[in-house]
């Protein structure tokens, strides 16, 4: 009766979210992915635009911060990775405009980060989210997330070029500091048996190395070198950088992208959003890094997107994995 509820609450969650768009977490984190006009080694536009983001329909806190609203027992929640994501599109759209309102919406996200960086169990500075998530493994509050940390750095170093304001970039540098920790440790990183690492959206056993924050999680890292030149931060960037080219291939179905690593019988192919978003991320690191690899899957994952047969297949794997798994 138990797995039968929980099965039920969610198909709840998930399709009350899509019956109901103008109150649903989900219409925040779907929007369609797009590379932003930056130039790799100076810290400017975010490399996404985030443009549909920086306009959320809300709802909002008091003083103007996006809240996420679950549904449900879990409702209007604070999602670290959200408020940075609508900071960061802000910034952009200031920079592109000169709007001072948008200066004022990035900042003021800033400004809730610092004040909301808080201790974990063993004493690293993270972003907490405060309600419980259902995963594989259901996440109990408060969690933290290698995703929220990276996000979190890429918009504080901004605010601290933009402002000069040195909390900005203390706290950034506080964030950090868990990267350099293994998640059994209270970090975010796990290293696998061949000694690559992974930073890891959702602190889990075992990990399931989920693409997209992975590799949005590394931009943060990227910022605090291009705001700090630390060599200790450029060694977990290239880190970063040699574990995804070793680890692309294993992303690969042959005719999808695939979300995670899932550890799971049948494999977790993404969805055609995440499909898209892999597309673009990989684009954006073939810009920062110069390697040729990440366009090389990039071209290969658009290709696939192209084909109806490819697509359909995914569709339909993708349909069975969550009857199977959710």
């Amino acid at each position: 009766m138990t797995a039968i509820k929980k099965r039920l609450n969610y198909y709840r969650r998930i399709f009350g979210a899509y019956l109901t768009p103008a109150t649903s977490q989900l219409t925040f984190w779907h929007e369609q992915p797009a590379m932003s006009d930056f130039s790799p080694g100076e810290l400017g536009p975010y490399y996404m635009t985030f443009a549909q983001k920086a306009d959320y329909a809300g709802p909002y806190d008091s003083n103007g911060v996006p809240m996420l609203d679950y549904l449900g027992a879990i409702g209007a929640q604070f999602n670290p990775i959200a408020i940075a994501q609508y900071g960061l599109g802000n910034f952009n759209l200031y920079l592109k405009s000169g709007d001072a309102s948008r200066r004022s919406k990035a900042v003021s996200t800033a400004d809730w980060l610092v004040a909301n960086l808080e201790q974990n169990p063993v004493g690293f500075w993270v972003w907490n989210h405060h309600f419980d998530f259902e995963y594989r493994t259901p996440l109990r509050a408060p969690w933290y997330s290698g995703l929220a940390q990276g996000q979190g750095i890429s918009l504080l170093v901004r605010a601290h070029k933009e402002t000069g304001d040195t909390r900005y970039l203390d706290a950034a540098r506080r964030a950090f500091k868990c990267f350099q920790a293994d998640v059994k440790d209270g970090g975010v990183i796990f290293t696998d048996r061949q000694g690559h690492r992974w930073i890891e959206e959702y602190i889990v056993d075992p990990p399931t190395h989920i693409l997209n924050g992975f590799m949005w999680a590394s931009w943060g890292v990227y910022d605090l070198v291009l705001a700090t030149g630390d060599a200790a931060v450029l060694k977990i960037w290239n880190d970063s950088i040699d574990t995804l080219k070793a680890n692309l291939n294993s992303f690969d179905a042959g005719y999808w992208s695939l979300y995670e690593h899932s550890g799971t019988r049948l494999r977790m192919i993404a969805s055609p959003f995440y499909h898209r978003l892999h597309i673009v991320q990989l684009r954006v690191m073939a810009k920062l890094t110069g390697e040729p690899i990440f366009t090389e899957f990039a071209n290969r994952w658009s290709l696939y997107q192209q084909s109806r047969m490819k697509r359909s297949r995914a569709l339909v794997h993708k349909s069975v994995f969550k009857l199977c798994y959710y």
